[in-house]
């Protein structure tokens, strides 16, 4: 019998989200636990770009004016806060990750920036990076059908994005060791609906293999 929620390591795409500066332990909206898995999100980074696995850095923009921000935020940036605003320092990636500044004008117009051959920049304006972007475009030109997701703040944008890959079909893995804010009950919903938890030691070593179960 088929396994339709098995990774297909040889077709896997990294979805890296929301690890700006703004949101590590010295930004202006830290969140706890991000800046610690710095070191396993460069390693993932590195299993993919030597496998020429494709990679999508997903990051939030908050116009000051908080013309299009979630709810949740959108008084405390019309306040006057400036978390992740386009321009400033706290809105790029950390160097670990991607040493390329953003081009904050062509993302907010939805464009994808590349930064490598099969490496991009994208904006998402909620939750999930399927949200109003082109994620599954980009996706499916790339011929992906896995999607591994690691990054900043499990419960909020990680988790979004996954139930919508699960949605969309998409074989869905979860970095479990290169995500900040993780718990178990967090984890438990995910296994639920078929997401892989997987190390970056595991995820590192399929890719080096590529080796796909026989279906």
């Amino acid at each position: 019998m088929p396994d339709y929620t098995e990774p297909h390591w040889r077709s896997a795409a990294l979805v890296i989200i929301d690890v700006q500066r703004d949101f590590l332990d010295d930004g202006v909206m830290p969140v706890a636990g991000t800046s610690g898995v710095l070191p396993e999100l460069a390693r993932l980074v590195t299993a993919f770009r030597a496998a020429g696995r494709p990679i999508c850095h997903v990051v939030r923009l908050y116009e000051p004016d908080g013309s299009d921000v979630d709810l949740l935020r959108r008084a405390q940036i019309e306040g006057g806060a400036r978390i992740a605003a386009p321009g400033s320092a706290g809105a790029e990636l950390p160097a670990e990750l991607l040493d390329v500044p953003l081009d904050t004008e062509s993302l907010l117009r939805g464009e994808l920036q590349q930064v490598g051959a099969r490496e991009i920049i994208m904006f998402k304006p909620r939750w999930s990076a399927f949200h109003r972007t082109q994620l599954q475009e980009w996706l499916d030109e790339n011929g992906c059908d896995t999607v591994v997701v690691a990054g900043c703040n499990l419960p909020n944008c990680p988790r979004a994005t996954l139930f919508d890959a699960s949605e969309r079909d998409f074989r869905a893995v979860l970095a479990s060791d290169a995500v900040s804010q993780c718990t178990d009950e967090r984890l438990a919903d995910l296994s639920r609906i078929g997401v892989h938890l997987s190390t970056v030691v595991e995820i590192a070593g399929a890719l080096a293999t590529r080796s796909d179960p026989i279906v």
